[in-house]
């Protein structure tokens, strides 16, 4: 069930900070065990995943439908969500940084493969000779 970029933009932003509150809401309990460390650079890296998708439905929204993410954006989005994971425990924002990364590796993958337009196969070029 796909929804409008306007409609996305307001789910992610609101799941982006539903993750942020909580996160620091429930922080003494994030910092209580390594595992529960891991876990809120992997709340991070989720927080990060939906600051994308926020951002790139607003552009979307704003600019038209075949407006794409450039760096600028991944990057401001990354520091972001690296600066709410290290406002937790400084291993989350390690932590939040590898989650991410692999995070845009698969969305990147899953975008070309979903919407990269298919290149023409180069017609074959017949060699005749002269006799």
């Amino acid at each position: 069930m796909a929804v409008n970029s306007a409609t996305s933009f307001v789910i992610s932003s609101i799941l982006t900070l539903l993750l942020f509150s909580g996160m620091q809401m429930y922080k003494p309990i994030l910092v209580k065990s390594p595992i529960t460390i891991i876990f809120g650079g992997y709340l991070g890296s989720l927080m990060f995943m939906f600051f994308v998708t926020a951002v790139g439905n607003l552009e979307s929204t704003l600019f038209g439908k075949n407006f794409q993410l450039k760096l600028p954006e991944i990057i401001i989005s990354m520091a972001i969500s690296l600066i709410a994971a290290g406002m937790v425990h400084r291993v989350c924002f390690t932590t939040c940084l590898i989650f991410s990364l692999i995070t845009i590796y698969y969305m990147n993958k899953l975008s070309q493969k979903t919407y990269s337009a298919a290149a023409p196969s180069p017609a074959p070029v017949k060699n005749r000779r002269h006799k």
